[in-house]
């Protein structure tokens, strides 16, 4: 049963420890700017993981929201500096992405452990592309160019050995 949300606000007194009140006072919230909005938003994430009942959408725009830090100090040192690192970003969203599926999965039964492993298969080989195809230029579009060369190599040899292992085997196997 959904529940709508409620449109009224109700007060709430609480007394916490100072070094609580210091940590929310300091505390970056996105879209919360006084302590009561910081509240607001906190529990209402809080009451979002407790639930569990994440749909995709909704379990991806929860591990975005777990992420913002990160993702606006880059958007800021990429304003700062002109440098954008695709490599950055799209493992950020590649982990966004696989967080959601996990949290929104159901897993009670073996089709759908199966459909679960699937899609994590899928979306980390689409990582997996994303990465590769950095490596096809000297220089990724990185913040550190060389990136995706000194980390290559292991996943290379992997790629040849199945390879040379689907050549070698009979037709019609």
């Amino acid at each position: 049963m959904t529940q709508v949300p409620s449109t009224t606000m109700e007060p709430l007194s609480a007394r916490i420890p100072s070094d609580l009140y210091l940590w929310l006072a300091q505390l970056k919230v996105e879209g919360a700017n006084t302590n009561s909005d910081k509240l607001r938003v906190l529990l209402g994430q809080l009451k979002r993981q407790h639930d569990g009942a994440f749909d995709f959408v909704t379990a991806l725009a929860w591990c975005r929201d777990l992420a913002a830090r990160p993702r606006n100090a880059l958007a800021l040192l990429e304003a700062e500096t002109g440098r954008h690192s695709e490599v950055l970003s799209q493992a950020l969203e590649h982990i966004s992405h696989a967080m959601a599926l996990l949290i929104s999965a159901e897993v009670g039964n073996f089709e759908q452990a199966a459909q679960l492993e699937d899609k994590l298969v899928r979306r980390s080989l689409a990582h997996t592309e994303s990465l590769l195809r950095q490596a096809t230029t000297p220089s990724a579009a990185a913040f550190d160019p060389d990136v995706v060369q000194r980390h290559l190599n292991g996943t290379l040899q992997l790629a040849q050995a199945i390879q040379r292992l689907q050549h070698s085997s009979p037709q019609g196997d």
